[in-house]
Parts: structure tokens; sequence; C-alpha cells
């Protein structure tokens, strides 16, 4: 059966069939017995006009006239019941002609009836029961035509049972066979298809049928086995295929593995072009390769490094303008390029590469946070294109390239910084220390001559010894100085970096120290440790210099914060004094190391009772480490 209908639509139209005919056979069997019902009560009230007529009748004689009456409106009653109906119980005159003619002609006989009987003077028994005879017959007539009535509507029930008897069977056929036809059919010729494809048969289809569900399950089996048939049969090329794929996306992760590798470690910028430029070159699969660098102003590019490229081509491109060759783009339009090398065209400036053989230039910026660094060239001797996944290795390596310079020129910069600071800070120490000394030996020289000149033997002799003791204080500031340039940590432990000074110190001046080191904190970082020792050195040179004291403590207190104090018990000073003497630029030296490392330094002292500095070190200095 060829048809548009659904499956759904089609047991959808059967459904609303089977009940179109099961309720029309309900409505009309109910409709039916209604009637039989009706109509058998009509008969009854028949019944009772017939027992009515006959009592009445009996009455004429020896009743009076309000008895009489009453029988006659009972009768009326009856009569009215009849034609009207009860709407509370199924009471029924039928609507066939023969029952309403023998009903009118029941209604006219009682009125004429009911006009005698009530008349003054009334029948008598003998003619009151002649006629009450007749009258009673007429009723008989009504009655026999509602029975008749009710017959046929009894053989019209017993018609429609039959009926409905055969329909539940036919229906019970159609049903099956339906189901045959559009279920179990359809779905035997899939499982049918399914076990051939099972057994190995791919070649096998399945007939649509009609164009509902299971015609639309059979076409979608048959794309599937024309796909498993295509997949089975193309499935070594296909195999094939994606093999190779791996093994390009192998061979790219390789390149890029090994490419960021490379930049990690490189350090220089010509070993890490050089580099480049050779891997690029093995992961491109290209005859040469070239790495160029471009000035900050994008004014110029230099040639690098390069991989097989040879030397003529390698001559004529050192330095390539911006814009004067395709190699070299401006920094606004550039992008990943395929340039093929044509006699005439847009690519008829590169004759030097023309003349070498090849065929194809690859251009690939390296940019660096939208500027160009540099660029990425590519050369081969045949037509060549770039796929997707091509260009994204491509642009993947120079972007490694572009951070790899940037880190190289960052590591520039910060040792640049390192060695500057480095050396302000010996500016600093030099100045601080041996320039004043060597000032004032200058004076002293100056006054060692002007005595010479007088012959002043007690002056000459005072100014050598202020000499003298001014090149051994110099002396002793060299060798402090060599202590601090010296100073490292080797340990995480701060307490043995300070015993050790502390042991310097002692033999250095003879005087007797102390260590005291309180809580458990975490450990100072290296750089931070060497800040903090040279500001205790710094401390306990001004003790040597300025305290004339006999002993010195220094009590370290790790929690909650650290915090290193250096305390002498020698002559004291003013702290509130402004003279620049020697004592205020040792403090000023010690600020500033404190100010490093984001410490503060207090400094508290009375003339005759001693010296205490205090370096105070922000919160969880330690968790730096």
């Amino acid at each position: 059966m060829r048809t548009s209908w659904s499956l759904a639509a089609k047991l959808g139209s059967i459904g609303s069939a089977l009940l179109l005919v099961a309720f029309s056979s309900i409505g009309l069997t109910l409709w039916v017995t209604w009637q039989l019902e009706g109509g058998a009560a009509a008969v009854n009230e028949a019944g009772r006009m017939r027992m009515q007529t006959w009592r009445m009748a009996q009455l004429l004689s020896h009743a009076d006239a309000q008895q009489i009456a009453e029988r006659v409106a009972q009768f009326d009653q009856s009569v009215d019941l009849l034609r009207k109906g009860d709407p509370a119980r199924p009471l029924l005159v039928p609507h066939d002609a023969l029952s309403q003619q023998a009903f009118a002609a029941v209604q006219r006989d009682w009125s004429d009836l009911k006009a005698r009987w009530t008349a003054l003077p009334g029948p008598d028994a003998a003619l009151s029961a002649q006629q009450a005879d007749a009258f009673v017959s007429r009723i008989d007539t009504f009655v026999s035509a509602i029975e008749h009535h009710l017959s046929r509507l009894t053989a019209i029930l017993n018609a429609v049972q039959f009926v409905m008897v055969a329909l539940t069977i036919g229906i019970a056929i159609a049903l099956l066979y339906w189901a045959y036809l559009f279920i179990f059919n359809p779905l035997s010729r899939l499982q049918d298809g399914l076990a051939r494809v099972e057994a190995g048969d791919l070649g096998v289809r399945v007939e649509p049928g009609a164009s509902d569900e299971f015609g639309a399950l059979a076409a979608g089996f048959n794309r599937m086995a024309e796909t498993l048939q295509g997949l089975y049969q193309n499935l070594e090329s296909k195999v094939q295929e994606k093999t190779v794929h791996l093994e390009a996306q192998r061979a790219r992760l390789a390149a890029l593995y090994e490419s960021a590798a490379f930049v990690a470690r490189a350090e220089t910028l010509e070993a890490l072009a050089q580099g480049i430029a050779k891997q690029v070159r093995q992961a491109a699969r290209a005859d040469a390769s070239a790495v160029r660098w471009s000035d900050e102003a994008n004014r110029k590019y230099l040639l690098l490094a390069s991989d097989c490229l040879p030397q003529a081509v390698i001559d004529e491109e050192l330095c390539i303008p911006t814009g004067d060759c395709m190699c070299g783009q401006p920094q606004g339009g550039a992008m990943t390029r395929v340039i093929p090398i044509l006699p005439d065209g847009p690519s008829a400036g590169l004759g030097h590469c023309a003349r070498e053989g090849f065929q194809t230039v690859i251009s690939v910026p390296v940019r660096l946070h939208e500027r160009m660094v540099g660029e990425l060239n590519l050369f081969y001797r045949e037509p060549r294109t770039l796929s997707d996944d091509d260009r994204a290795l491509l642009e993947t390596i120079a972007s490694h390239l572009a951070g790899a310079i940037e880190g190289l020129r960052a590591a520039a910069l910060q040792r640049e910084t390192a060695v500057a600071e480095e050396r302000s800070f010996i500016a600093r120490e030099l100045h601080d220390s041996i320039a004043q000394s060597l000032a004032f030996l200058k004076i002293q020289l100056g006054l060692l001559r002007s005595d010479i000149k007088s012959a002043d033997a007690a002056h000459i002799h005072k100014t050598l010894g202020e000499l003298d003791a001014g090149v051994h204080e110099s002396l002793g500031d060299v060798r402090e100085l060599l202590v601090h340039f010296r100073t490292r940590t080797n340990s995480e432990d701060v307490a043995t970096a300070l015993k050790t000074t502390l042991q310097k110190f002692e033999h250095q001046t003879g005087l007797a120290t102390h260590l005291d080191i309180e809580g458990d904190g975490l450990p100072l970082p290296a750089d931070v440790q060497v800040q903090v020792l040279h500001v205790v050195q710094e401390a306990l040179s001004n003790v040597r210099k300025h305290a004339q004291a006999r002993e010195v403590w220094v009590e370290v207190q790790q929690t909650p914060q650290w915090r290193v104090e250096v305390r002498d018990d020698g002559r004291g000073f003013e702290t509130d004094g402004v003279g620049p003497d020697e004592t205020h630029v040792g403090l000023r030296i010690m600020r500033e190391r404190a100010q490093n490392i984001g410490a503060t330094v207090e400094v508290a002292s009375v003339p005759g009772s001693g010296t205490c500095v205090v370096l105070k070190l922000p919160e969880r200095q330690g968790l730096a480490a």
C-alpha cells in the first residue's frame, strides 16, 4: 500500500473509525432501548386506562357526581401523561403513524364518552357497560399498535446486536491485517535486513514501503548499510589517510616541543636564530630558511641566521629595507604569506631567489605585542601551498622565537641593571669610607708640608702620627669593604652567618660579643639575608670607629616578625644632631640597605650609655623564601 500517511496518522484514523462505529452502535442501542422502555410504559398506562374505564362504568349507576368527577379526572391525567410523556422515566407513545392514529382515536372516543357519562341523567348500567366495552376495544387497538411498533424495534435491536457481533469479528480481522500491513511486515523486513548485515552482507537494502515511520527507518537503514559498505570498502585507504594525518600532527607537535625546549635553553641571539632556522626548515620541509631581525622602528630587516640558503642570496639579503622586498613586510600589513616567484608580477623583485632555483617563498612575521620583532622565511624549489595546520605551526614557532628574543633582551637588561646597581653600591661605599679618609690624608699632607717649611718638629711629629692613624683607618676600611663585598649566604639559617661576622669583629677589635636568637621563624631569602648582614656589619663598624665600647650584644627575634638589635655600652651620641659626620653617613647607609628590603632602621642613643640600632623587617617576610 503506497500512501503518504504516517504510521501515527494511520493508527489514529483506524482508531477514530472504530470509535465512531462503537459510539454509533451504542447510541443506536440506547435509543432503541429507550423506545422499548417508553413503549412498554405506555402499554402499562393503557392497561391502567382499561381498568379505570370499567370502574367508572360500574360507578355510574350508584355513585354520586363527585366520585364520577374524580374518576374522570384520573382518566384525564392518564391521557395527558400519554400525550406529553414523563421526563422522569421512559414513557412515551411511539411516533409511528399507526400508534399516533390509535392514540388520537382513543382521545376522541374518550371525549365523547366523558360527555355522555358526566351528563345528567347518566346512562343506565347496560348502556354504560356497552359503551365501556366499545371504548376498551379502542384502547386495545391502541395497545396493539404500540406492541406492533415495539416488536419492530425489538427486531431492529436484535439486528443491531448481530451487526455489532459481525463488526467486532470484522474489526478484529481488519486490525490484525492492518497490524501486519503497517507494523509486522515492515518490522520483519527490517529484522531480516539486520540479520543479513550481521551475517556480513553489506549490500542488502530494505524496501521502504509506505512513507511512514517504518519507511523512514527503512531509508535510514539503507543509508547506514550504504555507509558501512563504503567504510568497509574504503577502510584501508581511510586508515592510511588517517595514519598520515596523525603522523603529520605528531611531527608538528614534536617540532613545537623541540622549538619550545630549544628557545628555553638558548643563551645568545645568534645561537637562538641559527637553531630556529634549522628547526623551522626541517619542520616545514623547506629547501632553505632564514631568520631576520627588525629594529624597533621597523625600518630594516637584518639577516640573523640561515640554513641551507645559498651564499649569493645571503650576500644580497644581509640587510633589507622594509618594503623593498617581498620578504621584509611592514608592520601594518604583516601576515603569513605564500609568495610564488614568477618572472613577472608582484614577485619580480625576487630575481636572486629565482636565479637560485627557488619557486616559492613563505613569509611568517615574528610579532611581540603587536610589534614586529623579525620574520621567518622559507624557500622552496617547487610550487607550494600552506595548509591551516602548517600555518598554525609556523606562527606558533614564530611566537616562541619572539618570546625568546624578548627573554634574551630582558635578561641582558637585568644583567646590565645588576651591574649598574653593584657599581653604584661600590661607588657609595668607596665615597663614604676610603674617599673621606683619603681627603683627610690629603689635608694632613698639606699641613705636613707647612710644618716642614716651618721646621716645627713637634707639629711634624704630630702630623705624621695623624697620617699614620689615617692610613691604618683606611686599611681597616678597605678590609671592611672586602668583607662586605665577599659576604654570601650559603645556608637558610642566618645564625651561622651572624656568628661568623661576630667572630671576625672580635678578632679585629678585641671586643666581647654576645649573640641571642629567640623564636622559630621561616628562613629569610638569600638576598634579604645579605642585606641584614650588611646592616649588622655597618652597625658593628660604627661601634668599632666611634663607640669606644667594651661589649656588643646582637639580639635576633624571629616571631611574630624579624627584629635584629645591635647594642653596645659605649659613649653614645646625640641623636638629634645635624652635623654630617661619619656616624650619620653610616646611619644613612644602613637606612638605604633596609629600604631595599622593605625594612626600617631605628637608632636610640644616650651620651655615656651606649647606642642601640634596631632593624625591623615587614611581617611574613620569610614567606618570600
